[in-house]
């Protein structure tokens, strides 16, 4: 009798501890790997275990997950990402992508490209560029689920000083409808979840995209340099009916999936299995 293939491991990087509003981290990498359990041995490891674990060599790939804003431990991740390149280790997703991975600067590199993406400024001089608006929105470049966004009249743009306006974006704040992300494993779409309250972000429901939709995600999807992993584009519904990319989020998404069918959660679990088997060794983004 021939002796079962052996199986690939999985090192799955995750900080269970870590509280976010409205999600609940925990929850959702328990159940995604205990899925991936059906197919890969899994171990778990907090962020800041993941770079002396992954070069142990006792791992086939490393999967980040929610492991919780990376600007809480931004010089571990900087040092994970260098020790990733350095082993050739397998990252799931890529470390090649060019958005939240390596901060806001794209939501700048967007705006100055023509996407439909919110107006983006990174000097209060240049806030005439932006529409007028009651107030606007100014968080860190390195920002991640909220940390360190204010709101602020046009007037007090003009006072903020250069110390003070150094690493930050600013942008109007934007009336629009509801919040909708889609979800993509490996560059195919998977599902879109909505928020029809503007106040309620993460009370979510399903959301039947239309193809105009899906090709406003995918542009951006086909944009960002990622082959390999999971990638959710957050969008806003403007009151003329158009989409603005508020986010695209390619190194941790949370993922919602305790709000889809049986059905929808199967085939995205079957999709990441699949991408893991594909994913090659580490490459860096040049930007980074």
């Amino acid at each position: 009798m021939n002796a079962a293939p052996p199986r690939s491991r999985i090192l799955f990087v995750t900080d269970l501890a870590y509280e976010a509003k409205g999600r609940r981290y925990c929850d959702e990498d328990i159940y995604l790997t205990a899925r991936l359990r059906e197919d890969f041995d899994v171990a778990l490891c907090h962020p800041l275990d993941a770079a002396s674990l992954m070069e142990t060599s006792a791992f086939d790939a490393v999967m980040v997950r929610n492991s919780g804003p990376v600007l809480n431990y931004q010089a571990d991740w900087d040092d994970f990402r260098a020790r990733a390149a350095r082993c050739g280790a397998r990252v799931y997703n890529q470390l090649t992508g060019r958005a939240d991975m390596l901060g806001k600067q794209y939501l700048l590199d967007l705006t100055a490209a023509g996407y439909p993406v919110i107006p983006t400024v990174d000097d209060p001089r240049q806030a005439d560029r932006l529409p007028e608006a009651a107030t606007y929105a100014v968080k860190p470049k390195q920002g991640a689920d909220s940390i360190g966004l204010e709101f602020l009249p046009r007037e007090a743009l003009a006072a903020l000083t250069p110390a003070a306006a150094s690493g930050i974006l600013i942008q109007p704040r934007i009336d629009f409808r509801y919040e909708v992300s889609f979800y993509f494993v490996d560059r195919a779409f998977q599902y879109a979840l909505y928020a029809p309250d503007p106040e309620r972000r993460w009370h979510l429901e399903r959301y039947a995209p239309t193809p105009e939709d899906l090709a406003f995600a995918q542009r951006f999807v086909d944009w960002n340099t990622i082959d390999h992993g999971i990638q959710r584009v957050d969008a806003c519904r403007t009151p003329s009916g158009g989409l603005l990319l508020v986010e695209l989020e390619d190194l941790n998404p949370y993922l919602s999936l305790d709000l889809l069918d049986e059905e929808t959660r199967d085939a995205f679990v079957a999709a990441v299995k699949a991408g893991l088997r594909a994913q090659p060794a580490a490459a860096i983004s040049p930007a980074a």
